[in-house]
This record gives C-alpha cells, sequence and structure tokens, in this order.
C-alpha cells in the first residue's frame, strides 16, 4: 500500500536465480529435472503456460497445476488425487519455499519452477521465467517453434512490456484493491488511457511488435482475456468491457483462436479464484455465472492485417495429456 494506505502496491521480490544454459547459477538447463508449478486462474502463470505450449517444452519442462483457490498459507495441488502433486509429492507449494528457505518470508506465488531432485522452488520470477524459457531453453524448442523474444526487436519488446505491466497488467489490480477513492480512480484513468493507446497501435498492425506473436503479446493477453470475466466487474474496472472495444477485442480473440492461446484458458477456475479468494472486494465469495464467453471464438476478421502467427515456425501440435482445460460456453 502506499504512505497514506490507499494504494495497492505489487510485493516485487521474487527468488531470481535463473535456470541457464550454461548453468552459472548453479541450475543448468536439464530435460525432466524441473516441474514448472501454475495455476489456471492467474495471468502470471498463464504467461508461462502459454510460452510453454508454444515453444513445445511439455516433453522436457513437466508442468503442476494447483487449484483456482489458495489461503493465507499457499496454493494447494486439490485438483490432484489425494491433493497432493503426483512429482513432488507434496500438498502445499509452500512446501517447496521452505524446502530452499525453511524462513522463506515472501509470497509464495505461481509461477514457480521447482527442483524436482531436491524439493526446492528455483525461482518465482515470472517476468524472467518466460524470457529464459525462450531463450535459456532454446536447445529443447520443438522443430518450428516460434522467436517469441527476437533479437532485433527486444528494445521495443521491453519497451512496450514495461508499459503494459505498469499500465494494464498491474492498474487492474491497483484499481481493483484500491483503498481510497483517488487511489482507484488514479489507476482506472491510467488503464483505460493505455487501453486507448494500445487499441490505436493495434487498429492498423496485427501484432504488437513485427509481424508476429512475440513476448509483448502474450503479456497482454493474459489481462485482456480475465477482462470482462473478472476485471470489469470485480476489480470496478467498468468503463468498457473489452467486448466493447472493437480492436482490442477482435486482437484478443485472434489470440485466443491461436494454438497455444485459448486452449490454456479456463474461465471458471479464473472465476473461482478472484471472487472466492478476494472477499475483502467480495465477500459473499458468490461467483457469477456470467459472462457469456462463447463470443470468443466468433470471426474477428484480423487476418486482414496479414502477419505470420509464428513467424518463420509453425503451431504447436495437439494439448498435452492431462491438460487440456473447460471449453468456452454459452
Amino acid at each position: 500500500m502506499s504512505a497514506d494506505g490507499s494504494e495497492y502496491v505489487r510485493d516485487q521480490r521474487y527468488l531470481t536465480t535463473r535456470i541457464t544454459a550454461d548453468g552459472r547459477d548453479g541450475f543448468p538447463v536439464e530435460p525432466g529435472r524441473y516441474r514448472l508449478v501454475v495455476s489456471r486462474a492467474c495471468p502470471w502463470a498463464n504467461r508461462s503456460v502459454i510460452v510453454r505450449r508454444l515453444l513445445g517444452l511439455e516433453p522436457v519442462l513437466s508442468l503442476g497445476i494447483c487449484g483456482p483457490t489458495h489461503d493465507e498459507r499457499s496454493w494447494t495441488f486439490d485438483l490432484d488425487p489425494g491433493g497432493r502433486d503426483p512429482v513432488l509429492k507434496i500438498e502445499r507449494l509452500q512446501e517447496a519455499f521452505f524446502a530452499r528457505d525453511p524462513d522463506y518470508p515472501l509470497g509464495i506465488t505461481v509461477p514457480a519452477i521447482v527442483d524436482i531432485p531436491t524439493g526446492k522452488v528455483v525461482t518465482n520470477d515470472f517476468a524472467q521465467i518466460t524470457l529464459d524459457l525462450s531463450t535459456e531453453w532454446r536447445g529443447h524448442h520443438r522443430p518450428g517453434a516460434p522467436d517469441l523474444y527476437p533479437e532485433r526487436h527486444r528494445d521495443e519488446i521491453d519497451a512496450i512490456n514495461a508499459d503494459v505491466y505498469a499500465d494494464v497488467n498491474n492498474a487492474v489490480y491497483e484499481a481493483g484493491f484500491a483503498k481510497g477513492q483517488d487511489a482507484y480512480e488514479r489507476a482506472y484513468r491510467k488503464l483505460f488511457r493505455r487501453l486507448d493507446i494500445l487499441q490505436e497501435r493495434l487498429a492498423a498492425r496485427r501484432y504488437l511488435v513485427g509481424d508476429a506473436i512475440t513476448e509483448a503479446d502474450i503479456r497482454l493477453f493474459t489481462t485482456l482475456v480475465r477482462f470482462d470475466a473478472v476485471y470489469h466487474g470485480h476489480f470496478k474496472c467498468n468503463r468498457s468491457k473489452l467486448a466493447e472495444m472493437p480492436v482490442l477485442w477482435a486482437y484478443a480473440r485472434d489470440l485466443f483462436q491461436t494454438p497455444g492461446f485459448g486452449d490454456t484458458i479456463d474461465f471458471p477456475q479464473i472465476k473461482e479464484h478472484y471472487y472466492v479468494v478476494h472477499r475483502d472486494v467480495n465477500p459473499t465469495g458468490v461467483v457469477p455465472l456470467g459472462p457469456d464467453t462463447s463470443g470468443w471464438l466468433t470471426p474477428h476478421g484480423r487476418e486482414r492485417l496479414g502477419g505470420r502467427p509464428f513467424g518463420d515456425g509453425t503451431p504447436p501440435g495437439p494439448v498435452a495429456d492431462g491438460e487440456a482445460v473447460t471449453a468456452v460456453t454459452g
């Protein structure tokens, strides 16, 4: 919170140990050694799931999926038989953080990558995780994997990511968790000012940078796909629904219908997380039945702008066994 307690400030202290090709932090890239732990509900974790799928890393980096809700202690593996992750053999993600540091003082967050042999979390630095999957894990990408962080565009991608993080990804939380009117209105105005800028940018181009999907599109998508389901009502970001912003709505549908995006989205889990966990915002814990999600599958018309979704690469294959999500419904 801010000094007067009215403004939400995200704690950005994470375990920043990196898994790299050369193992300079003590954790070299090794097939089968690590487990990516996520929740379908979390937008920060959703990024890593999309990148893993687009790059075809499923055979070398396994996926542990926590349930959509958690208490003050930790995310839990309540979706697994017996409420225990079948690989890590733990009930709470907290156990992997405490295995690394028994006095771990920070948040138990997803995504987190766990070293399977030791059961210790290596990193929960969500922004670096996806970049490292694109660069440090390159030797294990599938044939035809897209380049999501091309060197020639990195400065532009980084600049857009910084603006999108501050004004969109995090601003919805600043609005939703504001404890005062002024703090809420600052976040609200910042959010919609940036969404208007993004609409203008995307009116004549299919993707944010270059002519193919990059890390920048993935980071924006995971907020947009949650917008009407939770941020518009639950977080009071209600100037416009995404479906009322024509360019962004078409852009988001284009991505949703691209393999690797919509097939990672579970709307029931997303809604359950926000409306059940955030009791300070939604004291009753009642989860809304709407909105109708079938619109995500309607034609978007973005093909007319050209572009190649996967650049010189190809689409990912079918969703891995055990990783399918709940289909969109009316």
